[in-house]
């Protein structure tokens, strides 16, 4: 109720977070959103696929998606989010068990199981989740010799995430075959950058090889802006690094700046997104804010 309360009180115009889920609940659901919220007639937009991606680890990419998609399922957005990363830090963090992921990300980008079989519930309602094996680190290799193999994921999607609002895709912390099909497939580009000053020497390379796909293999893809992480308040550096990337990327830069939180460290291991974990601390309502922030930029952006 106090991440209800929360998002109502920042953001009046969205409805109340859905439930049951922990502190997730409908109980200040108003009766015109009883209703279920997946249904087309009550769909803004088409779907939105985002890629969330940046090369360098660490940066809080894979926090950022699941965060993110689990406070747009609160909203009552219908959310997928595809875990591409090998290493499986996003369905670990759902609560994904290994021994649950039978029908994965690699069987999904390899034609061996289609959308509908490889998606699975989470705890968390109106969000689903493609989980990810460590079978995906050798997909580079198997795809090598795969007639545009760039385009295997986007071939996977295509006409079959009708029913979402959002996918959102948690990309490998490099920019290989995994990460390219992400792009290709993908409308936008989000990357989680962290306030550190190694952290911004990866990001030119990142927005130019964005370009690149966007020239030779989807036209369709942008920028959908940058998500400022583990932002320290005791040091100087954090703000330093805030201003540098504020004065060159100008408003592509959120104005919601996601904190340094220990509950934020916390949750995974327990499984569950800090929305879930712990929805008053500072990294639950930063996220909240930020999926306010996405929404409100979408809004505009569709009214354009």
């Amino acid at each position: 109720p106090r991440a209800s309360a929360f998002l109502l009180s920042e953001y009046p115009a969205f409805p109340p977070l859905r439930g049951p889920c922990s502190a997730l609940t409908v109980q200040l659901m108003p009766p015109s959103f009883k209703q279920p919220l997946h249904e087309g007639s009550m769909r803004q937009w088409p779907t939105r696929t985002i890629a969330v991606a940046n090369q360098k680890g660490g940066v809080g990419k894979t926090t950022t998606a699941i965060n993110l998609g689990t406070a747009l399922a609160a909203v009552g957005k219908d959310v997928l989010i595809l875990d591409l990363d090998p290493q499986g830090n996003a369905s670990t963090g759902l609560g994904i068990e290994p021994r649950a992921r039978a029908n994965n990300a690699y069987r999904l980008l390899m034609g061996t199981a289609s959308l509908a079989e490889t998606a699975a519930p989470t705890p968390v309602p109106g969000l689903k989740m493609i989980p990810s094996v460590a079978d995906l680190s050798g997909a580079d290799l198997e795809l090598a010799s795969v007639p545009r193999r760039e385009f295997q994921l986007r071939n996977r999607l295509a006409g079959n995430v009708h029913n979402f609002d959002y996918v959102i895709i948690d990309c490998p912390p490099a920019l290989g075959l995994l990460t390219l099909n992400a792009l290709v497939a993908a409308e936008s580009l989000l990357v989680p950058l962290q306030c550190e000053f190694f952290a911004l020497e990866g990001l030119s390379q990142l927005i130019g090889t964005m370009r690149r796909i966007k020239h030779v293999f989807n036209p369709s893809l942008g920028l959908l802006g940058i998500v400022l992480t583990m932002y320290d308040t005791r040091n100087s550096l954090s703000d330093q690094v805030a201003k540098d990337v504020r004065s060159v990327m100008g408003n592509q830069v959120y104005d919601t700046v996601i904190p340094r939180n220990v509950r934020v460290s916390e949750a995974p291991s327990h499984g569950k997104p800090v929305i879930l974990y712990d929805t008053s601390c500072t990294g639950s309502r930063s996220y909240l804010k930020l999926a306010g922030e996405l929404l409100r930029r979408e809004g505009t952006r569709v009214a354009a």
